[in-house]
């Protein structure tokens, strides 16, 4: 069986794994309401709509 010849450092360790942990730019489609870029899955900021039902009160 492979047994490794020298202990890993932690920095080795930390600089393998921080490579899976990369941040991508969220999600955003236009509202059919407004015309307005939103994250998916969350009601219109500046409509309050979602779903084409609209869910909150927006002050304007």
């Amino acid at each position: 069986m492979a047994v490794p010849k020298r202990k890993t450092s932690k920095a080795k360790s930390r600089m393998r794994r921080a490579s899976n942990w990369r941040y991508s730019a969220p999600n955003m489609v236009e509202c059919p309401q407004c015309g307005e870029f939103r994250l998916t899955h969350r009601a219109c900021r500046k409509c309050g709509y979602y779903n084409r039902r609209q869910v909150i009160e927006v002050d304007e």
